[in-house]
């Protein structure tokens, strides 16, 4: 009798598992066909020459990342990505949990200022390129005019190399704070009115109840709203295509961009797919560090 029964058992637990691989064989497909299989086909590709039809002329092993690193190139589109990512992450953040603490409370006319400070969210990165680059214009542009008003002479925004990244930057910033300013806000709704009525009895400040209780409690939106925002600003593209294209002289040339003018522009599908891995080891490194070291100041509930 117990030989059937475990018999039983094993035929059962047979079927579930086939039944799970079933529901499953769907988000398999999907991952096998448009993330695996491209990362596998990037890695072959990484290690050959190939001709402007994207065919393999030529295996060459590691060359073209022997050559991406004896380069200087490759290090000053790193930099500019870097510098990228220390401009708009820390500055989306910051900005937009300064919004987010002046307007989560449930004063009257609070959902206006939360719905025009979430807006750019439905934004696209291409419409939101074009509004900027007519507000960057040197000489129809609407900041160029503020300026004028204060006797502040013209800024050359996207054809000076000292502010082209600074612009670019900007735009990143506002097109991002919709996303950033919606999770805080999120967050700091989150957080029992109990805790602020308490803090207050003990005699806290609205300056120290948000230093000392709010960002803790937040911690883990932030933590969450950090780590989305580097990945994201190292696959920026978008704005830096319509509005720089890379310059002027480079000076907005980042990793993402120069893989595209290699692949696609150059028709150099090795090297750029050489540069898409060490992109991906950059940011898989990054994101591991992050865990690693900040992780261990996040205080969840």
């Amino acid at each position: 009798m117990s030989a059937q029964v475990k018999t039983l058992k094993k035929k059962n637990n047979w079927q579930e598992h086939l039944l799970g691989y079933l529901f499953l064989a769907p988000a398999l497909i999907v991952f096998t066909m448009f993330m695996f299989y491209p990362m596998l086909r990037s890695i072959y590709l990484s290690l050959t020459i190939t001709d402007p039809r994207g065919r393999v002329a030529e295996f060459v092993g590691f060359e073209n990342y022997v050559d991406l690193f004896s380069s200087g190139q490759f290090y000053t589109n790193l930099k500019a990505t870097l510098l990228f990512i220390l401009f708009t992450v820390p500055t989306v953040i910051v900005w937009s949990l300064i919004l987010a603490a002046l307007t989560h409370n449930k004063l009257r006319g609070m959902k206006l200022f939360q719905f025009v400070f979430s807006l750019p969210i439905i934004v696209s990165v291409g419409t939101g390129s074009i509004i900027w680059l007519l507000l960057f214009h040197p000489t129809a542009g609407m900041l160029n005019y503020f300026l004028s008003l204060v006797n502040i002479p013209p800024v050359s925004w996207l054809s000076d190399p000292k502010w082209a990244m600074i612009s670019v930057s900007m735009m990143t910033v506002w097109m991002n704070m919709g996303f950033v300013y919606i999770v805080l806000l999120s967050g700091l709704q989150g957080i029992p009115d109990e805790i602020y009525e308490s803090a207050k009895i003990d005699g806290a400040g609205p300056a120290r109840t948000f230093v000392r209780i709010v960002l803790p409690l937040l911690s883990p939106v932030i933590f969450f709203v950090l780590v989305v925002s580097v990945i994201g600003a190292f696959q920026a593209f978008g704005q830096i295509h319509i509005l720089t294209r890379g310059g002027p002289v480079n000076a907005t040339n980042v990793v993402v961009y120069q893989i595209y003018q290699d692949a696609f522009i150059n028709f150099r599908f090795g090297i750029g797919s050489a540069q898409a891995l060490i992109l991906f080891a950059i940011i898989l490194a990054l994101t591991v560090l992050q865990f690693a070291v900040l992780e261990r100041k996040v205080h969840y509930q």
